[in-house]
């Protein structure tokens, strides 16, 4: 099958792309599978010891790597070479940590020796998005191969370029022949790898229904899975708040990544006695915001990712304003090629809107009013997300009280929810299954071991 890539800022073709014949994918999972044979014997200190060198290739190829990243998704310049060197600092946090996370574990039982140990799994089959090219695949792929698996990335079709050259920073820090692999696969081919018994377990970032189906996939085939999906993220304002230090940080959570990010800020639930003061500053920084070329170094706010994207921001926004919201500021295409769309922020807005119940892909900024920190909780656990969530406040044990009573697996206490590869990442309810980054997202993908040994006679 062939396909094109279609730069979201210009709408010019970037280039064109055969998917691998489903026969050339088993055989690059058939050489993978003999790969990880000899990579999961080498001492884990040999297989880390390879990652200083990844993140090098990384940092040295960090304008490469970043034009890649705006070109075929449209994602500002400044912020795509933030992701490269985010990925450099995930290679080095595990170099540091893996030994003391992939420790075995001593148990006292009625034995006379009781241990926990943790084994790769094998061949492990990534699927991931397009919203952050290189972030999203290596997060994955490094606590999976330091661990001692062996990986295929299946990345998303309009990040092709990208993918691409994450396979050849693999190559070019030195890992051994196909250790990681990279298929531009269609569903069919990638069904069969699913269903094929080398692959162990399958990771995907992605929407909630993508995740259902490939869990139903996996799940026909026994076959682990770690999900992370969609979201709509809650960020609650209470009364006491500095509010323009809380406006500045909703600018920042709505709007990384042009607004396309699962973690971003989705619906800013505020206490009535600061909603106004609020609203008004979140919606005055919002319209100073640059949108425009991703590749210049002033823009703020780059493209969405296609065509279809667009306009499906555009219906949430018009099908909440028939029903009553209003929009203070943006919201509205720009006179030019491209998928651009300026940030708004929407107020009397209520649960039943599009904007407030669905995840919301872009930069489009809900504010709900609310009476109390009660029903602030009750608003922020209406959904069915619960990837993250954050909250607003001067008194920070209030804050973290707070924070335990929302339904979501990554709180933050006056900070944006932010992936940090020394704490898990993952959801509850509809954003997913298991965990990423930490200690908890390196032993996903292992043989959690227990090894028990008995006197004899």
């Amino acid at each position: 099958m062939r396909y094109q890539t279609i730069n979201p800022a210009t709408e010019e073709i970037i280039g064109e792309y055969e998917t691998i014949p489903r026969d050339e994918a088993l055989a690059v999972l058939e050489r993978s599978e003999r790969a990880f044979e000899s990579w999961r014997r080498r001492p884990l200190a040999e297989r880390v010891a390879f990652f200083p060198k990844l993140a090098a290739t990384l940092r040295r190829n960090v304008e490469s790597h970043a034009r890649l990243i705006s070109i075929e998704m449209g994602k500002p310049i400044v912020q795509s070479r933030s992701e490269i060197e985010k990925c450099a600092w995930l290679c080095d946090v595990y170099v540091e940590r893996a030994e003391a996370w992939l420790r075995e574990e001593q148990v006292t039982a009625d034995g006379e020796r009781h241990l926990v140990a943790f084994d790769p799994l094998g061949v492990i089959l990534s699927i991931m998005p397009w919203n952050f090219p290189f972030w999203q695949a290596l997060r994955f792929a490094v606590p999976a191969l330091i661990a001692g698996n062996t990986s295929i990335l299946k990345h998303a079709r309009n990040v092709p370029q990208c993918a691409m050259a994450i396979e050849a920073a693999f190559k070019e820090a030195g890992f051994p022949e196909d250790v990681f692999r990279n298929v531009l696969a269609d569903h069919e081919t990638v069904a069969a790898l699913v269903a094929n018994d080398a692959v162990r377990g399958v990771s995907l970032t992605g929407s909630t229904e993508a995740g259902m189906r490939i869990a139903e996939l996996a799940g026909r085939h026994l076959k682990k899975v770690v999900l992370e999906l969609g979201g709509s993220d809650p960020f609650v304002v209470l009364e006491d708040v500095d509010v323009d230090f809380a406006a500045r940080n909703a600018v920042l959570g709505r709007t990384v990544s042009t607004g396309q990010s699962c973690i971003a800020a989705k619906r800013f639930i505020v206490v009535a006695a600061v909603a106004e003061a609020f609203t008004n500053r979140f919606a005055e920084r919002m319209g100073t915001l640059v949108v425009g070329d991703p590749l210049d170094e002033g823009t703020d706010v780059g493209a969405i990712v296609d065509r279809t994207a667009l306009k499906e921001l555009e219906a949430q926004l018009r099908d909440s304003v028939a029903m009553g919201a209003r929009v203070l500021v943006g919201g509205e295409r720009l006179r030019r090629g491209g998928y651009f769309l300026t940030p708004a922020v929407v107020t009397d807005v209520t649960r039943e809107m599009r904007i407030a119940r669905e995840e919301v892909f872009g930069p489009i900024a809900p504010v709900l009013v609310v009476a109390s920190e009660d029903e602030a909780i009750r608003l922020a656990n209406a959904t069915q997300f619960g990837l993250g969530g954050s909250v607003w406040t001067r008194d920070l044990e209030r804050g973290l009280a707070l924070a335990r009573r929302i339904e979501a697996g990554t709180l933050f206490v006056n900070s944006i929810v932010k992936s940090d590869p020394r704490m898990p990442l993952g959801g509850v309810k509809k954003s997913g299954i298991g965990r990423e980054l930490s200690k908890y997202g390196l032993r996903e993908f292992v043989n959690v071991k227990g090894l028990n040994v008995y006197a004899h006679g």
